[in-house]
């Protein structure tokens, strides 16, 4: 069972249309806080993003921001974090977090909530790491991702077990639960596809 004292949070840098979606991230941010975990996140002050580190920050806890030089414009750096690292690309932003926690969760967000997903699931598959990921399924906004996941199953591209690679949970109190639950994933994931038929 992994430890959880620094958790990446990977959300979107709106809202949503959804008031559902800030609530489960203000929600997820007291939880955080209460809970003296330091949440390592995309370094924004708005969306989501601005939410769940605003809410951390206002309980005492600490917030680490992690955000390219070139998006620091546009997503409003925030200003009030405990530190801010500012990297020189997306992937050295996705590997500095990854590295930094000891556990993911996913909230609602766009295009780029859905590649750092993917990716560290990938990861994940190829065994280049065994840290517990969680999506959060606020209002079943990812009910989507998980058809499309099984659609690679049904299609013959993936095994069966790739769906151990993550949790998904329907509330921010089912969250921390779930990290601390998350099985090992099976070698089963990476080797399957690799044998000759």
């Amino acid at each position: 069972m992994t430890q959880i004292r620094s958790l990446a949070v990977l959300c979107g840098s709106r809202e949503g249309a959804d008031p559902a979606y800030r609530a489960a991230a203000e929600r997820l941010g007291a939880l955080i806080a209460e809970r003296g975990v330091r949440l390592i996140y995309g370094g924004g002050s708005i969306g989501l993003m601005g939410v769940i580190a605003d809410t951390v920050l206002s309980r005492g806890g600490e917030v680490v921001g992690v955000i390219p030089d070139f998006l620091v414009r546009y997503e409003v750096g925030h200003a009030r974090v405990s530190e801010m690292i500012v990297t020189d690309s997306m992937h050295e932003r996705k590997r500095r977090m990854f590295e930094m926690a000891d556990g993911i969760v996913t909230l609602p967000g766009g295009l780029g909530t859905l590649d750092e997903t993917f990716e560290i699931v990938t990861w994940k598959q190829l065994r280049l790491h065994s840290k517990p990921i969680v999506i959060l399924d606020t209002g079943g906004y990812w009910a989507p991702l998980e058809a499309l996941v099984q659609a690679t199953i049904d299609g013959g591209f993936a095994h069966g077990a790739i769906a151990g690679l993550y949790t998904i949970v329907q509330s921010p109190e089912e969250v921390f639960d779930a990290l601390a639950a998350a099985p090992e994933p099976d070698d089963v994931v990476l080797t399957s596809h690799l044998e000759r038929g």
